[in-house]
């Protein structure tokens, strides 16, 4: 199914993305706004300089995750923002499951003031600009994430995340990546 995506995705490309890009190989693994599939995250309601520079990352070997990396290879600089554009588009992700438990809730809500998280990802955890949205998204794949800023496995543009995942236990991370994809996503912001 991948290769078919990537090959798809080559198509498209060759057919001028900046015009009107299709999605569809985004929405094959990362669904219209909600991921349905363990491990990829949700993309709909992120901030367009955050996917943009995803995209970069992915494109200049930065960030090293197939088949992203395969897929952004032959993309221009306008194909980045074209993509970025149409990802915005899709709707925030949605939690369908049971509420959460209300002690991790309130565990995970104390480690977000702690840790200071609303400073950059904004008060309703929406994001902006260059910082996702955290709000809404897969709870494997926020602990997956934050676990690997903490041990400096994955990096950002600048090294804060890292300076901040660091100081996260294994508890906290598990309850904000708990809290986080319970908690309903604000609005998207361009």
């Amino acid at each position: 199914m991948r290769l078919f995506l990537v090959a798809a995705f080559a198509v498209t490309l060759a057919a001028g993305a900046t015009a009107a890009p299709s999605i569809e190989a985004c929405t094959g693994c990362h669904g219209a706004g909600t991921s349905q599939s363990e491990g990829v995250p949700s993309l709909g309601g992120m901030p367009a300089v955050y996917v943009t520079n995803q995209l970069f990352m992915f494109r200049e070997g930065q960030r090293k995750a197939e088949p992203m990396n395969a897929l952004a290879e032959p993309m221009s600089d306008e194909d980045l923002q074209a993509y970025a554009a149409a990802i915005v588009a899709l709707p925030p992700p949605a939690y369908e499951g049971e509420p959460g438990e209300p002690a991790r809730m309130a565990r995970a809500e104390a480690a977000i003031g702690k840790h200071r998280c609303a400073s950059c990802h904004g008060r309703d955890l929406g994001g902006d600009k260059g910082i996702p949205r955290i709000a809404g998204q897969r709870e494997e794949y926020l602990g997956r994430t934050l676990s690997a800023y903490k041990t400096s496995e994955r990096a950002g543009f600048d090294p804060q995340m890292n300076e901040v995942a660091g100081e996260l236990s294994a508890a906290e991370i598990a309850d904000l990546a708990y809290a986080l994809a319970r908690r309903a996503p604000g609005p998207a912001k361009p």
